[in-house]
């Protein structure tokens, strides 16, 4: 045997080293095939889970038809809408024992308001009282306000009673003393060809005789007003009611979310809140304009609801949304893409989408030509949240809401 297979030899004899890397090598390849099965089946039950929500997208009808409408680019928050905290410094009253004031009014020191149940009531002190029921119950559910009632706008008339709009029932005239409602307009009436399905605000002239209100929509209701803000059609309305001759007439059509009303000085015009658009429109319902429409202030930081006036001669507007510049606006974004409001409407219900909506209560007081003089904020709504009116008496803010269980009040002194 020569040396070079003596070598070739040797190599082939080397005796094997046992280690505890062998087992993995030997399990090496079934290892890999686990994994390989592992990741089909995972693929395979997702796929099988996607397949019937893929299937109710495509089959289900949305309940909305939005409409494709463009918004301005916000404007910057800054200057007079410069962010501030100075809305937490309201007090809550009444917690806990009254659910949705959404507007306010006063006699006196006695405030007046109406609640999520269908009660008018009047807050004398640290009591509540109950002045009128305008529905009946149950009042427990959302399927019941359609017969509960909704009070929304509150005021008051020259003869001292209370003139309140019901969303779902119509207009009522109220004796705050002893509690006796008239109707003045049924709710659900079709007036000019469309429904009055969602009645909002009110005003009423200084001699009674001429109460303006919003018709928010003909074809939802006060209960879907998500879809409404949603779908952007622009079905509202503003009517005149002529107390005397009881004749209903439409004033103004074809606005977005029509919502807060309030009646300027020489009572030829009223400020509408158009919601949806983020502006303020000016109506003129008597004089030589009567029948036109101009914009009091567009490109608001925010979504506005009631107006009222303040003690300066501006008017105080709520808004319980904002449209942050800097920042991101969901309701901008998805203004000019509609199948994905439709997409949002087919998964998740209303009750849902409120819990995804970004809170942030701002007050703003507007002077004419809708200038802003000074604004109040509570970012993420801490303190006061869902604001959706600002009553001004005594050198106090008093703050409505349509879903909080308070009315805040704001000492204007400490701002």
């Amino acid at each position: 045997m020569n040396e070079s297979a003596g070598l070739r030899y040797r190599r082939l004899q080397r005796p094997q080293i046992i280690t505890d890397e062998l087992p993995e090598r030997r399990n090496k390849g079934s290892s890999t095939y686990s994994g390989k099965v592992f990741r089909v089946t995972l693929l395979s039950l997702g796929g099988f889970l996607l397949l019937p929500l893929l299937v109710i997208i495509l089959i289900l009808e949305s309940p909305i038809h939005p409409e494709v409408f463009s918004l301005k680019e916000p404007p910057m928050m800054k200057g007079c809408w410069e962010p501030n905290l100075k809305l937490r410094e309201a007090q809550r009253l009444f917690e806990d024992q009254i659910i949705g004031p959404e507007s306010i009014a006063n006699i006196g020191d006695v405030i007046f308001s109406g609640t999520a149940d269908g009660k008018i009531v009047k807050l004398i002190g640290r009591r509540i009282v109950t002045v009128t029921r305008l529905g009946k119950p149950p009042c427990d559910s959302r399927e019941d306000e359609s017969t509960c009632g909704r009070p929304l706008g509150i005021r008051i008339g020259p003869n001292g009673t209370l003139f309140v709009a019901d969303a779902y029932l119509g207009l009522f005239e109220v004796n705050p003393t002893t509690g006796v409602a008239t109707r003045l307009v049924m709710g659900g009436q079709v007036v000019a060809g469309r429904k009055l399905s969602f009645i909002n605000d009110l005003a009423v002239t200084r001699d009674g005789k001429k109460v303006y209100f919003t018709d928010s929509s003909s074809r939802w209701q006060r209960r879907d007003y998500l879809h409404l803000i949603m779908e952007a059609t622009a079905d509202g309305r503003v009517l005149e009611y002529d107390v005397e001759t009881r004749e209903l007439t439409v004033v103004m059509e074809n606005l977005r979310f029509p919502n807060g009303i309030e009646l300027l000085p020489d009572e030829e015009s009223v400020l509408v809140a158009e919601t949806t658009m983020a502006r303020i429109r000016r109506v003129h319902v008597a004089g030589l304009n009567k029948g036109g429409m101009d914009t009091f202030v567009d490109n608001l930081p925010g979504f506005p609801d009631n107006i009222r006036p303040s003690s300066s001669g501006g008017y105080w507007v709520a808004m319980s949304a904002v449209r942050p510049n800097p920042g991101f606006s969901m309701l901008d974004f998805l203004s000019q893409r509609p199948w994905i409001k439709k997409l949002i409407f087919k998964l998740f219900s209303s009750d849902v989408l409120m819990k995804f909506v970004p809170r942030y209560s701002l007050v703003a007081e507007l002077r004419e030509g809708g200038i802003c003089t000074r604004s109040f904020h509570d970012p993420n709504g801490l303190v006061v949240a869902y604001v959706s009116e600002v009553h001004e008496h005594d050198g106090n803010l008093y703050l409505g809401s349509f879903r909080s269980p308070y009315i805040g009040k704001l000492d204007l002194h400490k701002v």
